[in-house]
């Protein structure tokens, strides 16, 4: 029971810490899958789609639905990729403008949200569960 009630208790932790970004995130115009599709961008480059959506664990129509709308605010670009089928996204010029005021909201946040003393130990817990789900 244990076990159940610990994975339960992960799903609240993992919605309550979304709509926390969602809030801390409204000023500005996105939500927070948004940030995650500019924060991968911006760390790996341009990416396909079907990339994004495998690394983000996001299936494909909510992914297309995000980037289109990212792509309506001016944030991301979709680019032709080697395939006629494929598109590349990247960032755009605004969205590397942007993205220090974007990071200094989440890093605030995330200060807010996690104890000091513990932040390496959560860390180390949490890699080792996403690697056990790969």
């Amino acid at each position: 029971m244990i076990n159940h009630e610990l994975i339960h208790t992960l799903h609240q932790l993992s919605r309550r810490l979304t709509n926390k970004l969602n809030e801390a995130l409204k000023p500005t115009g996105l939500y927070g899958s948004q940030w995650a599709v500019i924060f991968v961008l911006k760390n790996k480059g341009s990416l396909t789609q079907k990339e994004l959506s495998e690394y983000l664990a996001v299936e494909a129509p909510p992914m297309t639905r995000t980037i289109q709308r990212m792509v309506k605010q001016g944030y991301v670009k979709q680019i032709p990729g080697q395939d006629k089928r494929e598109k590349r996204v990247e960032l755009t010029d605004e969205a590397h403008a942007k993205y220090p005021e974007w990071e200094k909201i989440v890093i605030e946040l995330n200060k807010s949200l996690l104890p000091k003393s513990h932040k390496e130990e959560l860390y180390q817990l949490q890699k080792s569960w996403l690697e056990q789900l790969y």
